[in-house]
């Protein structure tokens, strides 16, 4: 659905802001209202000043031209944005969102809890039918001081896109008729993007290469302050031609020149890099023309530059080619900055339609305030019913109250009689309580009877699976059988005596290890109850170090008696009758005796046993 009314669209350079309106005109088409760049200086590029430089120049656009919105398309730096193409397998469609996030978590260099992602199925591959997606993350504390510093110019944030995104977005606006393959550069202050567009595919990789390489190198050579070589790269600077060339008479404009083909030269390494990778893994074809945008491609012979090196036509990005302008602009200085203003044309065409790739980086913290937004009047609604309900059965109960009380007499005078039997009752319901309670540990025993026998079968299931497992895992013929079953003794505690009237004996139990000892009370006769929640395993199970019928096969398994009880083990703690915490432990494997070893496990019993 298309939008009247006009929005703004708001891209945070490293050095520049750049702000703009766009509105539908009565063909349906994006028009472009008016624009205002802003720069951030040196405070831009330091993460300690960068907010405070984006909110100054923010409040100075908006109060040095009359915009007619408040609400605001943003596109995020592209040198705090984390983006990764990656291929996922064909899969059943409602497993993709699983599997697209289980993939931002192995490639995201950041826990997802301290980001907002988001991503974009592009397509398939043919060959494959495998699913291309785009991957775009960032710091959730960026999108915060981004939005912070959106509320504070006092409007409202819409989304938050990125800037491969939005180029790709304002390029197949203008030029989805071209055929081929093209490659679109976007070198910035920081850093570069390159974007291939063959078909319906694209593809984007970021490069951490930049203008303020040359200011910076050139800052160093001359001793001049950052700010000054700056303006003197801007005023002077070009891209060196090399070769045969006279050098400019100015030593300043002589190394800016050089230090600009060295930075372009370490840059057109990476394209060609990216290039071979394209071609390569991502199946495409040989680029037939380049196109630049951004602020460092304005500089002189950067085009010529590219051209030569890369043998291809080289052009500047127009992405006003099927953007109407409005008269009232000054068409001279567009031509100047048109090729910059890619990121705010592919902003302008989110509020406009539906876009080929749709990204939101929204903080999560907007999102909640903004849906809260729009279901306060609802909310506020619900309130004044919730007061009216209130305030009517109030009402009611004013009236009814006197009836109830009332009622509540008849009802003292009606139970009178029954009170007399509430004694006789009590006693009887606490004889059946009593007799439920004999009658639930009745059954607790019998139960138990059969306990025991299940947990032998259960060892034997395990043995009998340890054994499959070791000869599939050694091809041998394994055998492993129990030599004893019992509790442990503690020697540090002392005997305890339970005496018994009726038996007129004494009997001595010594605890063992994992053996609890409580006392009970029952007809006036303090006797101890012992019960068994441990008991130590002992296995004999036949030794496969010197089965292997020669040397260099033996020495193969050298370690196959401690695979063995590591199987048995893992088998013990699997079980639903044994427990796998720390209770149940393999304490020693034994040296070989003769043709058999012992294996020595503690076990714990998920269930506690009364002896």
């Amino acid at each position: 659905m298309l939008k009247s009314d006009s929005f703004l669209v708001l891209d945070f350079g490293a050095v520049n802001l750049k702000l703009a309106e766009f509105e539908p005109n009565e063909a349906g088409n994006l028009r472009l209202k008016q624009y205002g760049f802003k720069s951030l200086g040196r405070d831009g590029l330091q993460e300690s000043t960068r907010n405070a430089a984006m909110q100054r120049a923010l409040k100075e656009l908006l109060s040095e031209k009359s915009f007619g919105s408040k609400n605001v398309n943003v596109c995020a730096p592209g040198f705090h944005v984390f983006s990764k193409f990656v291929k996922l397998p064909a899969v059943d469609s409602s497993k993709v969102t699983q599997i697209i996030r289980y993939e931002a978590q192995q490639n995201v260099p950041f826990p997802l809890d301290e980001v907002v992602w988001d991503y974009q199925i592009l397509g398939t591959v043919p060959q494959t039918n495998e699913l291309e997606v785009m991957l775009v993350a960032i710091k959730s504390d960026v999108v915060e001081q981004t939005l912070h510093t959106v509320e504070a110019g006092g409007l409202r944030l819409q989304l938050v896109d990125v800037s491969a995104a939005a180029l790709c977005n304002a390029f197949r606006y203008n030029y989805g008729d071209l055929e081929g393959c093209t490659m679109l550069l976007n070198i910035g202050a920081k850093t570069s993007s390159l974007l291939f567009f063959e078909g319906n595919n694209v593809y984007s990789r970021g490069i951490n290469i930049g203008a303020n390489t040359i200011t910076q190198d050139f800052s160093k050579e001359s001793k001049l302050g950052f700010d000054e070589a700056e303006q003197m790269k801007i005023a002077e600077g070009f891209v060196g031609l090399g070769g045969a060339y006279e050098e400019p008479e100015s030593p300043h404009q002589a190394a800016i020149s050089k230090i600009a083909r060295q930075v372009m030269t370490r840059l057109h390494i990476q394209v060609n890099q990216t290039i071979q990778f394209y071609r390569g893994q991502q199946g495409g074809k040989a680029p037939e023309r380049l196109f630049l945008s951004g602020g460092a491609s304005s500089m002189p012979f950067t085009a010529q530059f590219f051209a030569e090196k890369l043998n291809l036509s080289v052009d500047y990005f127009n992405p006003f080619r099927n953007v109407q302008i409005d008269p009232a602009l000054n068409l001279e200085e567009m031509v100047k900055v048109g090729h910059c203003m890619g990121e705010l044309v592919g902003l302008g065409l989110r509020g406009l339609a539906r876009c080929p790739v749709e990204l939101n980086l929204m903080p999560n913290s907007y999102r909640k305030r903004k849906e809260f937004g729009t279901k306060k009047p609802y909310l506020i609604g619900a309130a004044a019913c919730l007061l009216l309900f209130l305030f009517a059965y109030g009402y009611f109960y004013a009236k009814i109250a006197e009836a109830k009380r009332n009622a509540l007499e008849r009802l003292d005078n009606m139970k009178q009689p029954y009170v007399t039997d509430s004694a006789a009752l009590t006693k009887g319901l606490n004889a059946l309580r009593t007799a439920t309670n004999n009658l639930d540990q009745y059954s607790v025993w019998l139960e138990e009877r059969s306990y025991w026998a299940s947990v032998m079968g259960e060892l034997r299931r395990i043995m009998l699976e340890v054994e499959a497992s070791a000869k599939k895992q050694f091809k041998l013929d394994a055998g492993l059988w129990i030599e004893t079953f019992e509790p442990v003794e503690v020697p540090t505690e002392d005997a305890k005596i339970v005496t018994s009237q009726q038996i007129g004996t004494a009997v001595a139990l010594r605890p063992r290890a994992g053996t609890r000892v409580r006392t009970v009370k029952a007809a006036g006769v303090r006797a101890t109850e012992a019960t068994v929640d441990a008991v130590k395993l002992k296995c004999r199970a036949v030794d496969l170090t010197k089965r292997g019928g020669s040397d260099e096969a033996n020495s193969k398994l050298a370690d196959a008696n401690s695979k063995l009880a590591d199987l048995l083990e893992s088998g013990l703690k699997a079980s639903s009758l044994f427990s796998s915490s720390t209770n149940t432990a393999l304490e020693s494997v034994g040296k070989p005796e003769g043709y058999t070893f012992q294996i020595v496990v503690t076990l714990g019993l998920k269930r506690t046993i009364k002896l």
